[in-house]
């Protein structure tokens, strides 16, 4: 097809093409909410999305709560409030945040529309069309969408089991600082990693905390999962380790409800107007009611046992995984063993591509996101994100069978039919190959 062809073709489906800003070819759709509509069916066992289970939450307590929240406060609770957030809800998440040994002061915090919009308003502060945003590989599929909206180059760093590798990250500075580049931060969720559930190792942080020091490194620490540890107490948060360099983002939506959409950030004192003022042209305000909400569940709750509950629960629910994998996984199978948060990291058998793969096991009433979601480059396609969150422990030992099933039957076609293995290597991308995180 010519390129006039090609053009009016595109004008014939979207009119609007020619007008859009340039950033916009960046978005595409997540690689996730594309599975909903068929992952939510009752006959498919879905391990694919990161959904909390809040079941265990008092909600007839917490509905009279809300009642009694309208009947008093219901002409503040329902205005319009602070860019910065509430003064009263900024003290709580201040209290939150001590859990992980973090000393602040509510000035520096800033109230968001959930974790997400937290990143997004950081990425639209910092980040220039073509401004480089290091991650790790993998990393978490909603923050490359957003570096991908802002123009952003994603270069990704090397993991293992022990975390984000010092000695890829301080390569991949060093190449891109000869290479005339401009790194703007380090994009790092150090706690029970999406997707690879991976933790950071105390060692791992001071070497990471040292080499962003040493180049004069912005870090981005994204910690919704902190709290949910499943095995021991909640680790130290990069930000209690460097309150100068390091930049916090929080959310409610994995340790209370996700639907109040109500996360944070914590920043220097300069880059806290800066957040405000973006916060205040994007929004005017972040959700003031849902800021009421989760302020009356601290204080008339025990918020401290919810966590509690719910880490009871999830541990279940990981060991339920664990079980289902070693039991019904075909040889050459590997996977990672989180001490918290949501998820599993497959890496398959060499010849097998989870993208390829991924209709069959659906027919087969089962899913699973594919790894090449959760990297810049297109890699990951002999890997899966497994999420244990909210299915009960029967539905997933049910759902490792299947895929167990899928698997097999995916390596005995190629062997009947002499398939070669598929390229499905892991890069880092300064230094070269990098270890299968297993």
């Amino acid at each position: 097809m010519s390129l006039p062809e090609q053009s009016r073709r595109d004008t014939r489906l979207d009119p609007y093409i020619d007008e859009y800003a340039e950033r916009t070819h960046g978005l595409t759709v997540s690689a996730v909410r594309a599975l909903f509509a068929v992952a939510n069916r009752p006959e498919v066992v879905s391990l694919a999305g990161g959904m909390p289970n809040i079941t265990d939450l008092p909600r007839e307590a917490l509905a009279k709560a809300v009642d009694r929240l309208i009947a008093h406060n219901g002409t503040q609770a329902m205005q319009y409030g602070s860019g910065q957030g509430e003064p009263f809800m900024r003290e709580k998440i201040v209290e939150v945040m001590a859990e992980e040994g973090i000393h602040a002061h509510a000035d520096d915090v800033v109230v968001s529309c959930g974790s997400q919009q937290a990143l997004d308003l950081v990425t639209r502060v910092f980040c220039d069309p073509g401004d480089v945003v290091l991650a790790e590989a993998p990393s978490y599929v909603g923050a490359l969408g957003t570096f991908r909206a802002y123009q952003c180059q994603i270069v990704h760093v090397a993991m293992d089991e022990a975390g984000l590798d010092p000695v890829a990250l301080r390569a991949a500075l060093v190449s891109l600082r000869a290479a005339g580049k401009r790194v703007k931060f380090l994009y790092t969720i150090p706690n029970f990693q999406n997707p690879t559930g991976v933790t950071q190792t105390i060692e791992r942080r001071r070497e990471i905390i040292a080499i962003a020091r040493e180049f004069d490194l912005l870090i981005v620490e994204d910690n919704p999962y902190g709290l949910l540890a499943l095995e021991g107490e909640p680790m130290p948060a990069l930000r209690s380790m460097d309150a100068d360099n390091v930049i916090y983002l929080g959310s409610f939506s994995k340790i209370f409800a996700p639907g109040f959409r109500v996360g944070w950030v914590l920043a220097p004192h300069a880059v806290r107007e800066k957040l405000v003022l973006t916060q205040e042209a994007a929004t005017l305000c972040p959700p003031v009611f849902s800021q009421f909400a989760i302020s009356t569940y601290l204080d008339e709750f025990d918020w401290r046992g919810q966590i509690t509950t719910f880490r009871d629960m999830y541990r279940e629910r990981r060991d339920a995984m664990l079980l289902g994998l070693t039991e019904h996984m075909p040889q050459g199978t590997t996977w990672t063993h989180p001490h918290g948060g949501f998820f599993v990291w497959v890496t398959l058998p060499e010849g097998l591509d989870s993208q390829a793969m991924l209709p069959r096991a659906i027919s087969a009433r089962v899913a699973y996101t594919t790894g090449t979601a959760f990297y810049a480059d297109g890699l990951g396609s002999r890997n899966m994100r497994l999420s244990f969150c909210f299915p009960t422990p029967e539905r997933i030992l049910e759902g490792t069978r299947r895929l167990g099933e899928v698997l097999e039957q995916e390596l005995e076609m190629n062997r009947t039919f002499g398939l070669g293995p598929q390229t499905a290597r892991h890069f880092d991308l300064t230094t070269g190959p990098a270890p299968d995180i297993t």
